[in-house]
């Protein structure tokens, strides 16, 4: 909870005039000053201060030496406004008596409302009837009494707090969830509040009673105690329920423990530190258990047990986060995580839905006005059963990009700079057939890669074992010219060199007897040193044509770049880790280098051709459009030729003339959308790939939908056609409550593989979500499906709590 309850208080309402038939203003004599410090509490009022009385009449008393305010009473001292149907100054007891729809707001904008109100000068004693508190935090109590001692101590017999506004329409509704104690009890200077016998309701309802409970008050924001109890459940560590404790250290500083108990395995202890320092901030988390049942992490089929990464009696992970400014120009952090096996934190719920990788990284990064800098060291953790931690690479790399301040012959000039080292234990293949069936191609196992008979299969190297250390460092310099007929001509000049230490681990002779097949170029086993060069000079070529009409504006845009360079060297001999994604399409048609990573660079002559097309209808929205090819002039296709992964074969650009590739997009309003690519086979058009992405906003239905079909490419990998579709949507059924789901569709399995439904709602008082995730792609093929539900509930001030139960654990498998 938040907000003092204070001096008797709190809220935000604004203060509505009333119109007075008499008024009174003068100097304050001793009984208003009374008046004026009941209304400020313990706070220290202006002598100086006048006091304005408005009322329908006022009545003076000599004998009893009161004086009574009558009738839409309204008083304004020092800040603070009290507003009654009757007022009585007591002058030989010093207090001060409000009858009828009383509404007191002090200078801190802190509300009371009451039907009844007395206050003494120094606001140390007091009592409210029918009491009602409203908090600027929007926080709301009210009791039958309300008792005031010591000063810092508030008494509410009969109470009852909620964070929910009332009903507009009905006000006398019961708020959606509400707290009823006995008594309650708000410390000041402890800044708690405390309940006895208290009942949580909903809809006025009550669902849970409490002999006792406290929180603290609406004011606190960090404060020592118990947080919401998690609840959890799995097949493989039975039901648990974890209890934070919060420990509010310092101010920079907090440690939160969070025992958790399961019915099949025991404790699992958790720590979090946190800790702010002047430049930054770190944080360190921690689990362990002793697990009491490992042989739950087994499954059997066909008579034979199979060990499940979490079949040991000791698991725990640590993970720790820091980021620190070193100065305005330069940070220093870190991301890390080290666990026992590779499933525990998703056996545990340690982590978020559908991670199956943990990249633990340290960083440097420093940022000029034209430099960057970054050097950082990476560490890549498998989830899934499946994973296999020694084919996963340590890598660490530097990037650094300058661009020069003087402009050289008038263009831009700059430098690129990037190292990469890696090492990785075990070769990481795939299989693939010879393609010689013209029935397609059917894939072989990993493990067949590894097996030291000669066969025809080709594997496909996904990563070199062994040590891989290259050092790449490229100049540029580019200048547009715009001439007197609006042509832009852009001539560029590149010139890159990357040496390289390669120490290859063994490979077996299966693999290395696949790369006699055309246009594969195997890495080779062993320890060498390269060097490779690559200059080009090219040209780049547009010419806009802007057309102004009553509909719209047009622009049509033809575009060349030609671009002149000798043959790349070393094919096969460079391993291939971060050129390996290579997706011909509008994005890269123009780009120098299409490779997506410097292990790989393009050469040969090329010329690239398109058309961009941008349409802007008046009431009708945006159409955008381009179509386009690239040529391979002279010289050698580095596309036609592939590495270890057979990088560049059958993207489309290993022909002399490449495959044609489109994008069309209309987007009619800004909550609409939709953008389509493709790429046709040069020879007979055939679609070889095609994308559409779609999204739309309709007053409370939102969905976006990304379809893709993609052709058999099984020199790549991929033995069969790829058709899939995913959609996520959401549609508010009310202001309050949504509904969403998701679902992933593979056209060729015949399969959902993904689904996802959910229910929410939220306000300002209260949230609610309820998910139910199915996922058969978290263990990779063959495994079994994770289904998860998930049920979350917040209570606005008191905290956030929640169940969630997994069927069919994340480290089981199919049987």
């Amino acid at each position: 909870m938040a907000a003092s309850l204070g001096a008797v208080t709190i809220a935000a309402a604004t203060l509505a005039a009333a119109p007075a038939v008499a008024q009174t203003q003068s100097a304050a004599p001793t009984g208003n000053s009374t008046l004026g410090a009941g209304f400020a509490g313990a706070r220290k009022l202006d002598p100086n201060q006048k006091m304005l009385v408005t009322a329908d009449q006022l009545e003076y008393d000599y004998q009893r030496e009161t004086v009574s305010a009558v009738g839409t009473v309204q008083i304004y001292y020092d800040g603070a406004t009290l507003e009654a149907n009757r007022v009585v100054l007591d002058r030989k007891a010093n207090t001060l008596f409000a009858q009828g729809n009383v509404r007191l707001k002090d200078r801190d904008g802190k509300i009371v409302t009451a039907d009844n109100l007395e206050l003494t000068q120094d606001f140390r004693q007091g009592f409210i009837d029918s009491l009602r508190l409203d908090t600027p935090d929007q926080t709301h109590f009210a009791a039958t009494r309300a008792d005031r001692t010591d000063g810092n101590v508030t008494v509410f017999q009969n109470g009852v707090y909620t964070a929910c506004e009332p009903c507009k329409d009905d006000p006398s509704k019961p708020p959606l969830w509400q707290i009823k104690a006995k008594k309650i009890v708000h410390n000041e200077e402890e800044k708690m509040i405390y309940y006895q016998d208290a009942w949580v309701e909903f809809f006025g309802m009550p669902v849970a009673y409490f002999p006792y409970l406290s929180s603290p008050d609406p004011t606190v924001k960090r404060k020592t105690g118990f947080l919401m109890p998690e609840f959890f459940s799995s097949s493989q560590i039975g039901y648990g329920v974890s209890t934070p404790f919060f420990w509010n250290i310092a101010p920079d500083r907090d440690l939160t423990l969070t025992p958790a108990f399961t019915t099949k395995q025991g404790v699992l202890m958790q720590g979090e530190w946190r800790q702010r320092l002047i430049n930054g901030a770190y944080t360190i988390r921690a689990a362990g258990i002793m697990q009491q049942d490992k042989d739950a992490f087994t499954t059997t089929s066909y008579g034979l047990t199979e060990y499940l990464p979490g079949y040991r009696d000791n698991r725990g992970a640590v993970e720790t986060t820091g980021a620190f400014a070193l100065n305005k120009f330069w940070t220093f952090g870190w991301d890390a995580t080290i666990a026992s096996d590779r499933t525990f934190l998703r056996d545990y719920n340690l982590v978020g839905d559908g991670v199956t990788t943990k990249t633990s990284t340290v960083y440097l990064t420093g940022q000029g006005d034209r430099s960057y800098f970054d050097v950082r060291g990476l560490y890549f953790l498998g989830m899934s059963v499946t994973d296999n931690q020694d084919l996963q690479p340590i890598v660490g790399t530097l990037n650094y990009n300058k661009v020069f301040d003087k402009a050289l012959w008038g263009g831009e000039s700059g430098l690129k700079v990037n190292l990469t080292s890696l090492t990785r234990q075990e070769a990481d293949f795939i299989g693939t057939s010879a393609l010689t069936s013209s029935t397609g191609a059917v894939g072989i196992p990993t493990g067949s890669c590894a097996l030291m008979s000669p066969n025809p299969e080709q594997c496909l190297l996904r990563g070199a074992p062994g040590d891989y250390t290259r050092l790449s460092a490229e100049l540029y310099w580019k200048k547009a010219i715009t001439d007197s007929a609006g042509q832009i001509w852009t001539p560029f000049v590149t010139a890159r060199v990357d040496v390289a230490s390669v120490d290859t681990g063994f490979l077996p002779y299966s693999y290395m007897y696949g790369a006699t097949l055309p246009g594969q170029n195997a890495l080779q086993s062993g320890s060498d040193d390269l060097i490779r060069g690559m200059p080009a000079v090219g040209l780049d070529y547009k010419y806009p044509f802007i057309s102004a009409e009553s509909w719209g504006t047009q622009i049509i845009e033809p575009r060349a770049q030609v671009i002149i360079r000798p043959n790349e060297t070393d094919i096969g001999q460079f391993p291939n880790e971060d050129a390996q994604s290579l997706v011909f399409d509008d994005t890269n048609l123009f780009e120098v280098n299409k490779y997506s990573g410097y292990d790989r660079v393009e050469g040969g002559s090329r010329v690239n051709l398109g058309v961009t097309y941008t349409a802007a209808i008046h009431g009708a929205g945006l159409v955008t459009a381009v179509i386009g090819q690239s040529y391979n002039l002279f010289g050698r296709n580095s596309f036609a030729y592939g590495d270890m992964a057979n990088t560049g074969l059958e993207s489309g650009l290993e022909t002399t003339a490449s495959d044609y590739i489109a994008k069309f997009g209309y987007s009619p309003t800004k909550y609409l959308e939709f953008v389509t690519r493709f790429r046709f086979d040069n020879d007979n058009l055939s679609m070889q790939r095609f994308e559409l992405q779609g999204r739309a906003e309709i007053d409370r239905f939102n969905v976006a939908v990304t379809y893709g079909r993609y052709e058999a490419q099984p020199l790549l990998g991929y033995y069969d056609k790829r058709e899939g579709i995913y959609t996520n949507a959401s549609y508010k059924l009310t202001d309050n409550w949504a509904l969403r789901g998701a679902v992933r569709y593979d056209f060729v399995g015949g399969d959902f593989d993904y689904t996802l439904v959910g229910l929410s709602y939220i306000d300002d008082c209260f949230t609610l979500a309820m998910n139910y995730i199915t996922d058969y792609t978290v263990n990779g093929p063959n495994a079994a499906p994770v289904n998860k539900v998930m049920f979350r509930i917040g209570l606005r001030t008191l905290g956030e709590g929640g169940f969630s139960t997994s069927f069919g654990s994340s480290s089981e498998t199919s049987q």
